[in-house]
């Protein structure tokens, strides 16, 4: 009896740390910034690039604070986050870039207007409250703050990163898959879809309005218990 009840045991213990490790995964909420001197109210892993931006849309002066976190592609490569008013792609990105200069980090403004022409200069919009970072990984951090359109709902995204720079000009990234997906649209408003009608409860949830709860547990111990029953037959 005793030699059954250890790998049941074990088994039990191993499903809790599992259901535990879930709960406190870590989501893109969870990350810390290093450095940063504000609190951003949302969060979004982007898909490409290993890319991390924290946001704030304040729609009462139309301005957008941003800390967007990625990696350089080499040691002492760039980063760069970029609005698009125009179009999709980089061409037309008002680009915010970090790179590292003489041990400090600095953050530079480019005009994107076409892929031949990266023009360092003024944006076609406001921005204040530069300033970036880098961890002793290598991962590096642009804050700022940009005039959005007022009454803005989404505007159109780029992010990329570079393999250094030379005589003070970014080098060329490269144009793998990943670095051709860096771009997207980020939503500034949440758009509420119409709530659809709740379907009429059938006569005994109505009787106990538990019973589902109780119906799901009952499934999930009998899983349990045969998965159990399985292993100690093995």
């Amino acid at each position: 009896m005793g030699s059954y009840t250890s790998p049941s045991l074990l088994l039990l213990l191993c499903l809790s740390i599992i259901l535990i490790s879930a709960t406190h995964a870590t989501d893109c909420t969870s990350l810390k910034l290093t450095g940063g001197k504000k609190q951003y109210s949302n969060c979004t892993e982007l898909p490409a690039l290993n890319s991390t931006l924290h946001f704030t849309y304040n729609a009462t002066n139309s301005s957008l604070s941003i800390a967007f976190s990625a990696s350089p592609s080499k040691p002492d490569g760039w980063i760069a986050w970029a609005v698009n008013p125009t179009a999709t792609g980089m061409a037309g990105a008002q680009t915010l870039l970090a790179f590292k200069a003489n041990g400090s980090m600095v953050v530079k403004t480019y005009n994107i207007s076409s892929y031949s022409s990266i023009v360092e200069g003024e944006l076609s919009f406001d921005v204040w409250d530069l300033e970036a970072e880098s961890d002793k990984d290598g991962k590096m951090v642009i804050y700022g703050s940009v005039k959005v359109a007022a009454s803005a709902e989404k505007l159109n995204q780029v992010w990329q990163v570079g393999p250094g720079v030379a005589d003070g000009q970014p080098m060329k990234h490269e144009f793998g898959k990943a670095n051709l997906a860096a771009v997207g649209e980020l939503q500034l408003v949440e758009k509420l879809s119409p709530a659809a009608p709740s379907p009429s409860p059938s006569p005994q949830a109505s009787a106990n309005p538990n019973s589902g709860y109780w119906v799901s547990g009952i499934n999930a111990g009998f899983w349990i218990l045969g998965f159990i029953s399985l292993l100690i037959l093995m």
